[in-house]
């Protein structure tokens, strides 16, 4: 009877996502957004639930939304502590020679992470990117192959890089759906949405070399609350752009390739912001604040422990619909002492249109307990339980 029960429960969970599909897809088809591109996406950052989607997993020419996976492989470094911002770096032949959009950078000079990255960001400088790729891998080479194993690791079945910055090559593709998971990945950074963001600024002021940047990316100007991402263009990939806006704390990506013009792009990913804001909300489900469970930990300082989530939950809904009805499971794993906080210990799984699967962790460090911890705690467990007896 009850793998009976099991078995509907889970025919009725199939058929309400397939439901949910067939909506999305009529709602694509009736939605008058991202025309004249030949593949487009958008998703809620925090879900990764798809809003809209045309042509999603078509393979392109990316151009320099290929440095949007440069830009992520980047930060990470500098999470990893393997460089800082402040580091400076000796600009190569190499880089300096690259064409294209470029922040005019000369061999041997020297000009610090931070202010290659903001070339990147804001100026969608090749040489840039080629002299930070080279820093972090050793070769511009070595950095490609970093690149195409993050593809991997992101689960990117439409992307193979073969050059950091975007030029025109063979073999160099990628798809609407790709670039956006890169970019959900690249927002979870927000020192990255710093530098995006920035309309104009200088390089080298003050000196006879001082150069202005001008954010290629116009809506950062031009449409409130967009804070990036990148643009491109070449003659093989057309217009493209991966853009990124946040309003009433939710968080939207969107991605359009092959458009004709600048102005198209500009004006279709306009389009397709407006959209989401006007019909679209997020509401969090847990905060990294809420205890899910607490455990009891073996041998531990601390005889019990809080499990909580290791970012906050959201659920995307459209405005007025109702969402009490959204529930989640979870699989804890044991625990044992010693245990770091920020430790994966398990996951929640959130019976939404998204399927997100969320980890949980600790919220405080844990340490093994003492010999005399251990006597303590038996000692009072042992009074306890005399006073109980005795009542």
């Amino acid at each position: 009877m009850k793998k009976i029960i099991i078995s509907l429960i889970a025919v009725f969970l199939l058929s309400y996502s397939l439901g949910v599909y067939n909506v999305q897809a009529e709602e694509n088809d009736e939605l008058d957004l991202a025309t004249n591109a030949k593949s487009a996406i958008m998703i809620e950052a925090s879900t990764g639930e798809i809003i809209f989607e045309k042509n999603t997993h078509d393979r392109y020419a990316p151009a320099s939304m290929t440095k949007l996976m440069s830009m992520l492989l980047v930060v990470e470094a500098i999470a990893d502590d393997i460089i800082k911002w402040e580091d400076i770096v000796t600009i190569s032949d190499n880089a300096s020679s690259m064409g294209g959009s470029q922040i005019l950078l000369e061999t041997g000079e020297k000009m610090s992470v931070n202010d290659l990255f903001k070339g990147v960001a804001v100026a969608s400088g090749n040489d840039a990117v080629v002299a930070l790729a080279e820093y972090i891998a050793g070769t511009e080479n070595a950095f490609v192959t970093m690149m195409n194993k993050r593809a991997k690791e992101l689960g990117l079945k439409d992307t193979n890089f073969k050059n950091p910055h975007g030029l025109d090559e063979a073999n160099h593709y990628s798809s609407a759906y790709d670039m956006a998971i890169i970019a959900k990945e690249l927002v979870k950074h927000e020192k990255v949405l710093e530098y995006t963001s920035i309309y104009e600024d200088y390089l080298r002021k003050g000196t006879d070399r001082e150069i202005w940047l001008v954010n290629t990316n116009k809506l950062v100007r031009f449409y409130d609350n967009v804070d990036g991402l990148k643009t491109g263009y070449t003659v093989e990939a057309g217009y493209c752009l991966t853009a990124t806006a946040k309003k009433n704390n939710m968080r939207i990506i969107t991605v359009v390739m092959g458009e004709p013009d600048s102005k198209t792009r500009n004006s279709e990913t306009t389009n397709m912001l407006d959209y989401a804001f006007a019909q679209y909300k997020t509401t969090t489900l847990l905060s990294t604040n809420d205890v899910i469970k607490k455990v009891k930990v073996n041998k531990a300082k601390e005889e019990y422990i809080n499990i909580v989530p290791t970012t906050n939950i959201n659920i995307l809904s459209k405005k007025g619909e109702d969402i009490s009805s959204i529930t989640y499971t979870t699989d804890i794993d044991e625990i044992k002492a010693p245990i770091k906080k920020g430790t994966i210990v398990g996951y929640i799984n959130v019976n939404d249109n998204s399927k997100q699967k969320i980890a949980l962790t600790v919220d405080q460090d844990v340490s093994k307990a003492s010999i005399l911890d251990l006597f303590i705690r038996n000692l009072g467990d042992i009074f306890t339980g005399d006073i109980l007896i005795n009542n």
